[in-house]
């Protein structure tokens, strides 16, 4: 059985995140998707080779709860799912500080050539480093 690298990352939930019905705008929870999205890449491809470049392709997410300042923090968490031949899927979670499930969400990252602007197959270095992320279980990072 396949244990996926999960990114956990706890994130403060700011007054700046808050819209005039006094709730986490939809868009922040995008900007937390991202943020513990971007972790998990540099995780998993850190040592890969040479940089990389990938770009958000299809990203849906589902809102389950909303959030409000008073919530303080989210822990928003990032595994792989699948490794495609350009492309990999992730899953992304936020939770509230005591659990409860406020958004999920599904998103593609497509290997992206730098000069032509192009998807690109995905590099054996780059493969390798994501089995192994799909392989090993690790630690949260916060």
């Amino acid at each position: 059985m396949l244990a996926a690298v999960t990114n956990e990352k706890r994130i403060e939930i700011r007054w700046r995140d808050v819209d005039a019905y006094e709730h986490v705008n939809n868009a922040v929870y995008a900007t937390y998707l991202e943020e513990c999205r971007d972790e998990w890449l540099e995780r998993a491809l850190g040592g890969a080779g040479e940089p990389w470049d990938f770009v958000l392709a299809p990203v849906a997410i589902d809102f389950r709860r909303e959030l409000r300042l008073g919530d303080e923090r989210v822990v928003v968490t990032c595994s792989l799912e699948r490794i495609g031949t350009s492309s990999l899927t992730l899953r992304e979670e936020i939770r509230k500080a005591d659990g409860t499930l406020a958004a999920e969400s599904e998103a593609v990252l497509v290997a992206r050539d730098r000069e032509s602007g192009r998807s690109r197959a995905l590099r054996e270095d780059e493969r390798s480093s994501l089995e192994s992320a799909l392989r090993v279980v690790s630690r949260p990072h916060t």
